[in-house]
């Protein structure tokens, strides 16, 4: 089983910080991937700040190390009219479901580390082209309707804690 991570890396960043209260440790994430099968690659998509801020930059750096590939884009500031406040975004969702598609011959089965609902179109679109797929997020950071399409397919991180500390790095 040829296996593709791709990883939301805000949805990522917010899902350890704010709902798990735990940091994943990379290389043990892609290593629990790998006793699914063969990971043949994964992806982490990140919005950047310029400059960028030298913790980011050296997470990402042991990112690569780690053999992942980056996708960045820089953050935009975003004026929001409703509350008056700047919201810095960077929307790399795009990205992660043309890169789903675009590589869709060079893997069975992706691996979405995301609780975005905008993914439960393309997650459909895997499974009509006989693709297998795992969602794995956490409590009030996956959305409801990718959990339906996903149904057995998704995986709270959150229930994979003690496995993730404990499983050996690649």
């Amino acid at each position: 089983m040829r296996i593709s991570i791709f990883i939301d890396g805000a949805n990522y960043f917010f899902m350890q910080r704010d709902g798990l209260h735990w940091w994943i440790d990379a290389e043990k994430l892609m290593a629990y991937c790998a006793t699914l099968g063969e990971v043949v690659d994964a992806t982490y998509y990140v919005g950047v700040g310029v400059p960028s801020e030298a913790r980011q930059h050296a997470f990402l750096n042991r990112l690569v190390d780690l053999g992942y590939a980056l996708e960045t884009k820089d953050i935009k500031e975003i004026f929001d009219d409703v509350s008056g406040e700047i919201k810095k975004k960077a929307n790399l969702d795009i990205e992660i479901v043309l890169d789903m598609f675009n590589t869709i011959d060079n893997y069975d089965m992706a691996i979405l580390v995301s609780g975005d609902g905008d993914f439960e179109r393309p997650l459909k679109l895997l499974r009509a082209r006989g693709k297998k797929f795992k969602v794995l997020s956490t409590k009030g950071f996956v959305a409801h309707e990718l959990k339906m399409v996903a149904g057995l397919h998704y995986k709270d991180v959150n229930d994979l804690r003690a496995e993730l500390e404990h499983i050996r790095g690649t």
